[in-house]
């Protein structure tokens, strides 16, 4: 009998890929079954399934750094989600890892995010009990909110892409670096785009080490993985090229991510956030139980885009003259599926 195009796929992968790597078909598995795909892995059904959610459609009109940028170069969420998913790969196929679990995990990292990123994540953080955290988010979306029945190792990667948390795979391992090495250089990039900062402004050390050369740099940085891992269990940067890595990530808080130009909006994004959180606990009251109310409320506007948010605000808190706006149709369907 003719194997299927999947089984020879993996078959492959126990030919090519690292000893350490994740086979496909050792995978954990997914919460419930699944019919038989006769042409695609496991991992790869679960990087078609994350690309064809809305949720990473909404990516494309959330923040990155910039808030909803009009010059088309300056990066948004999906641009950063893109190459998170390049620079992973990049190490993967390097180092012999399963590229579709890696491509996979990358694509899904940031679904949860929050519209105009890390200061609507703060906002959401403040407002909600027990804190919000994107990561964690990022999983509900893929488990409850869009529930894509995902593999344990795709999961398992998105939750422990942010820092502090330890990747279970090698694969999850090389996006969680991925992730660092992205936005280090490309808000660097956007941040020079934008005048707060000049290429021979960047620590000297740290120039003198990667380069001030956006793609020099950031080759020494995948090299400084890539080099430091290869026949290893574990996926991790050289212990030099890590402390050059942390020296930028902290110029770029000290310069641009606290206090400067490219936050001057944040306090108007703020206001919006928390005045839509209480606009909405409001409009729920009556109609689901109140301990279901805030986790409501939080599904809803995390899932938002940064325009969507500010066409919410202005609907409900900026006069008008007559105006069909869109429903919150989708804030009651929450409210009946939600446990």
């Amino acid at each position: 009998m003719d194997r299927t195009i999947k089984e020879k796929i993996e078959d492959r992968e126990y030919q090519t890929l690292a000893e350490y790597a994740t086979k496909s078909r050792e995978t954990k598995g997914r919460k419930r079954p699944v019919t038989s795909d006769d042409m695609r892995t496991d991992f790869q059904r679960d990087r078609d399934r994350i690309l064809h959610s809305k949720a990473f459609r909404r990516l494309k009109h959330k923040t990155q750094v910039f808030l909803s940028p009009y010059d088309d170069h300056f990066r948004t969420r999906l641009t950063h989600t893109l190459e998170v998913a390049q620079i992973a790969r990049t190490i993967s196929r390097s180092l012999f890892l399963n590229e579709d679990l890696t491509e996979a995990i990358a694509l899904g990292h940031d679904l949860g995010h929050t519209p105009f990123g890390h200061c609507g994540e703060g906002v959401l953080n403040e407002l909600v009990k027990g804190g919000f955290y994107h990561n964690i988010q990022s999983v509900r979306v893929v488990e409850v909110l869009e529930d894509l029945n995902l593999c344990r190792e795709t999961v398992d990667g998105i939750l422990t892409h942010s820092w502090g948390y330890k990747p279970k795979t090698p694969e999850a391992q090389a996006v969680q670096l991925a992730d660092k090495i992205a936005y280090i250089n490309h808000d660097i990039e956007d941040s020079i785009r934008a005048g707060i900062i000049a290429e021979d402004d960047l620590p000297k050390e740290c120039i003198e080490y990667f380069s001030s050369v956006q793609n020099e740099r950031l080759t020494k940085m995948i090299n400084e993985v890539v080099y430091n891992s290869q026949g290893k269990p574990n996926v991790t940067m050289s212990e030099e090229g890590w402390h050059y890595t942390t020296k930028l990530r902290e110029y770029m808080f000290q310069t641009v991510y606290v206090d400067s130009p490219a936050k001057l909006e944040e306090e108007k994004a703020r206001h919006v956030i928390k005045e839509l959180f209480y606009l909405y606990k409001d409009m729920l009251k009556n109609v689901c139980p109140e301990e279901k109310i805030e986790r409501i409320v939080t599904d809803y506007i995390s899932g938002m885009t940064d325009r969507f948010a500010v066409e919410k605000y202005k609907e409900h808190f900026i006069p008008v003259g007559l105006h069909l706006g869109a429903k919150e149709d989708f804030l009651f369907k929450l409210a009946k599926i939600i446990d």
